[in-house]
């Protein structure tokens, strides 16, 4: 008996994009069934449509008849114009205990083909023969998105080396890990990263970045770990950039959930990290990268449901990848959501959201383009007169003294219910929290508080920063002296006014801009659903 069950909602998985010839190309799981890879494009970075799909689990029998995981796309080095996308496969024969790589090739990013390989379908071998001759019958006669044909001298699908890693289920976890794989190509040589584990030291630390060699066309021979930190349960969906002549490389820790890097400067050293090596905030996770004709972008999606990662995942606007003075990798606000600017909102005056006699302001800025904002005792916020849904918030803020200050936002003036963004100065902190009223008669639950992330910066000037505010359909955007410290999306308020709150302080605005965005064009479920 088949039926539709409530498992059946589609979510957005692991991503992968490439550019290519003017359009980005999305591929991506569909979860929870894992049952294929998507694919979309885009001309913009922003605005989706899907195409026809690009591969399948495979005939029963199969090693990936069970489920696709993630997947990298990249040109093929031997044959210019053709693409190859190596992919995570898990077959029922192991009932998806053990994972393993293969490759699919096409020659237009939209029609694609499983490459040879050398497993066998060795089930029911007591069948009846009548059984036997139907499952031959069935199976398919050429290669395709569901079917890649048998192969002997093929190494695919690539299983880990037991010289180097957990390869059996009797050890470790008794759960192979061997994943997320990734191409990269130094100009020389080819090699092939994947998310595996070494085969000693404690259990929970084995988490490594798998490398394979190309030692002839789509032929891999497995390598000692690219890097093994010692300290995490995998190291999953890693990427290797290079950027002025610095290896970079990024992968995903489920322990805290968010996006770590790794440095050197020649491949065969050892990798180092920098004492922050965190690119984005909690709940962004699975990165991937591309570079398009400005540079490299960073790519994710965000779990709205951290205790389930299979449901309400959503895949936010890159982020934009550069390089400081220091060597450090940073995620810049991608330059696209400038193109949604439809004007500018005076921002002149302000007025206090709290009437009473404990707050001062100037109601309208200086000469000098600067407002002075006080706060004596208590909360008080100072809001700007237009209700907005979506917008970019820019601006200088100079505390003055050790009070604390924020921003609020699509706030409520009666209710007070909003959006409210913490930004600690002197320790470097920001916390966004939604915050407001429950059902009437609810008791205790009528108070309605959520922590939705934080993040952290260092500068040296403990009183002074450059910060910018984006809220744009349900996606909220925090940056602090030109870098991301805050991506997240969240579906509580929709719209009210934007203001400056201050408890016990003294704060002085300058370099303020406020830009009103036209919505983005498409639905949070737009990719899932297609």
């Amino acid at each position: 008996m088949f039926a539709e069950t409530e498992g059946s909602r589609k979510s957005i998985g692991d991503v992968d994009v490439l550019y290519h010839d003017g359009l980005y190309h999305l591929f991506h799981l569909v979860l929870p069934n894992h049952d294929f890879i998507a694919h979309a494009v885009s001309t913009d970075a922003l605005n989706w449509r899907r195409v026809k799909n690009a591969l399948f689990i495979g005939d029963p029998g199969s090693w990936d008849d069970l489920m696709l995981w993630t997947m990298h796309v990249s040109p093929d080095p031997h044959r210019e114009g053709h693409w190859r996308m190596f992919y995570t496969g898990l077959s029922r024969r192991d009932q998806g205990n053990y994972q393993r790589l293969g490759m699919a090739i096409s020659s237009d990013l939209y029609h694609w083909e499983k490459t040879p390989v050398h497993w066998e379908d060795k089930r029911g071998p007591n069948d009846p023969e009548r059984v036997k001759a139907a499952v031959k019958q069935s199976r398919s006669d050429s290669a395709s998105s569901h079917h890649a044909m048998f192969d002997a001298r093929s190494c695919f699908p690539l299983q880990p080396d037991p010289q180097y890693y957990e390869a059996s289920l009797d050890e470790g976890r008794h759960w192979v890990s061997f994943r997320d794989p990734f191409y990269y190509h130094d100009g020389v040589d080819g090699w092939l990263l994947a998310a595996g584990r070494v085969n000693q030291g404690p259990v929970v630390r084995r988490g490594c970045v798998a490398l394979m060699k190309e030692v002839e066309p789509n032929h891999f021979v497995a390598q000692p770990p690219l890097h093994h930190p010692r300290l995490y349960d995998d190291v999953e969906v890693p990427n290797l950039i290079v950027v002025d002549d610095e290896h970079y490389l990024i992968a995903s820790m489920r322990e805290d959930a968010k996006i770590h890097y790794w440095h050197t400067d020649k491949l065969g050293n050892r990798w180092r990290s920098y004492h922050d090596n965190v690119l984005l905030a909690q709940d962004n996770y699975a990165a991937r990268v591309c570079r398009d004709e400005k540079g490299w972008l960073l790519w994710n999606f965000y779990s709205m449901n951290p205790e389930d990662r299979t449901a309400e995942n959503l895949m936010p606007p890159p982020k934009r990848l550069i390089r400081n003075e220091e060597g450090l990798l940073r995620a810049v606000t991608f330059e696209g959501i400038a193109d949604y600017i439809r004007n500018q909102i005076d921002t002149t005056c302000v007025h206090k959201l709290i009437e009473d006699a404990g707050s001062t302001v100037k109601p309208c800025a200086s000469e000098n383009d600067a407002l002075d904002l006080t706060c004596d005792s208590g909360f008080q916020a100072f809001v700007f007169d237009p209700v907005l849904d979506h917008f970019r918030f820019q601006a200088t803020l100079e505390m003055r003294g050790l009070g604390k200050c924020g921003l609020v936002f699509r706030i409520d003036p009666e209710s007070r219910d909003s959006y409210y963004l913490s930004l600690d100065l002197l320790k470097g902190v920001a916390q966004m929290r939604a915050w407001g009223t429950g059902e009437d008669r609810s008791g205790e639950h009528m108070m309605q508080y959520r922590s939705l992330q934080s993040g952290y910066w260092y500068a040296e000037d403990r009183t002074r920063v450059a910060m910018k505010l984006i809220m744009f359909g349900s996606y909220i955007e925090v940056s602090i002296n030109g870098r991301v410290v805050l991506s997240l999306v969240d579906h509580d308020y929709q719209q009210g006014q934007l203001g400056i709150y201050l408890e016990t302080a003294q704060l002085r605005v300058s370099d303020l801009k406020v830009d009103r965005l036209a919505p983005p064009s498409q639905s949070d479920e737009h990719l899932a659903y297609g």
